[in-house]
């Protein structure tokens, strides 16, 4: 027992000579209030990028997939028979109206002409003959030396030389007919597609196919809304013509514009949805007949419409959200509900004030509560 006493009183001693040999050397050490104390490190707040809601009139848009086709697609093909002299114009040629297409040997059509020409000219003469003959008859006829029978018959003769006259006439404007049918031309402007008939091929007025021949420009682009849908476009063009944006495969921003002009009279009840169609210009012809491309339907403007930048939505199990700058640069989590989209915004219709300042990076790094340094930036472009 006298042991353990003098061990515990030897331990006291030596502790409390450390601690008064450390407080000399550090007086600061005990003692939260003394002089000399340490400040406690200053807590690190993120800096966040924000911008201010955008407030415009949203044009409101219906989008749809759709396919191009031609306002009129013809087959070139031969009103007379013979044997194609000529190719004009290559394969895939932009050709305008009236332009060459192809050639018939027009030997046959033209001797034809020529016959039909110089019979013409022959009952031409007989005509004359026939009126000449009929005036000394009629002079006859009233001094009394030509009896009646020979005065009707030269009346007679006078009339079937107008007859044959006639009908030559007409056998001249069908030469010359089938004389211009031998040039095949193109009957409205466009493109021809391949070649299916070689020079040298007799041609049949049966049905020889020698091409095909597409109009480009305007050009069909026709779709097909829903039921629903239907009731937009219908309350659109009460206002006045649609204006329809065709987006090729790829494109953000539309390359042709153009006007809805036809809606079909009746739904398709297997599907629910109507053939609509609009005209496009395509003077480049950047559109060809088949191709799939999407349309835009402006139906209408959305006046006072918040927007916001879509790389600041966040989205949870509760739904979308965004974070705004809240009380004390604090950040505050915000549920929303979207509408449609303009460009890199999209719409808000509730959930949010035109004077919150939205957060739009650092997203992964902040939650609801935590202080931030919001950090102005410009305002989205409109």
């Amino acid at each position: 027992m006298r042991r353990w006493k003098i061990a515990l009183g030897a331990a006291v001693a030596v502790g409390a000579v450390s601690v008064a040999s450390v407080h000399l050397l550090n007086p600061g050490y005990l003692g939260s209030g003394t002089a000399g104390a340490a400040p406690a490190p200053a807590a690190f707040v993120m800096p966040v990028p924000v911008v201010n809601v955008v407030k415009k009139t949203l044009p409101i848009y219906l989008d749809y997939a759709a396919r191009v086709e031609p306002i009129r697609s013809i087959t070139l093909q031969a009103r007379v028979p013979g044997y194609l002299q000529e190719q004009t114009a290559a394969d895939g040629s932009d050709v305008k109206q009236g332009d060459l297409l192809y050639r018939i040997a027009p030997d046959d059509y033209q001797a034809a002409l020529d016959q039909a020409k110089a019979q013409v000219q022959r009952d031409t003469a007989t005509l004359e003959y026939a009126k000449s003959n009929l005036g000394r008859g009629t002079d006859l006829a009233k001094a009394g030396y030509l009896d009646k029978d020979s005065f009707d018959q030269r009346t007679s003769n006078l009339r079937t030389a107008q007859a044959a006259l006639a009908v030559d006439q007409a056998a001249v404007r069908t030469a010359e007919l089938n004389l211009g049918y031998a040039e095949i031309k193109a009957p409205f402007p466009g493109r021809i597609g391949r070649n299916q008939a070689s020079v040298g091929t007799l041609v049949s007025v049966a049905g020889t196919v020698l091409n095909t021949l597409v109009q480009l420009d305007p050009i069909y682009v026709t779709f097909n809304p829903s039921e629903s849908d239907l009731v937009q476009i219908e309350q659109a063009k009460a206002n006045g013509p649609i204006a329809v944006d065709v987006l090729l495969p790829g494109e953000t921003q539309p390359s042709q514009k153009g006007e809805l002009t036809f809606i079909d009279n009746t739904i398709d009840h297997s599907t629910g949805t109507i053939t609509a169609r609009a005209t496009i210009g395509n003077a480049k012809f950047t559109l060809l007949p088949g191709q799939y491309v999407r349309v835009r339907l402006h139906v209408k403007e959305q006046p006072n419409t918040l927007m916001v930048p879509q790389v600041a939505l966040g989205s949870s199990q509760l739904g979308k959200y965004l974070y705004v700058i809240g009380k004390g640069n604090t950040v505050d989590q915000k549920l929303v509900s979207l509408g449609p989209t303009d460009g890199d915004l999209i719409s808000v219709t509730s959930g949010i004030s035109e004077t919150d300042q939205v957060i739009t990076g650092n997203l992964q790094k902040i939650g609801p509560g935590m202080p931030v340094s919001p950090l102005p930036q410009p305002k989205p472009a409109s």
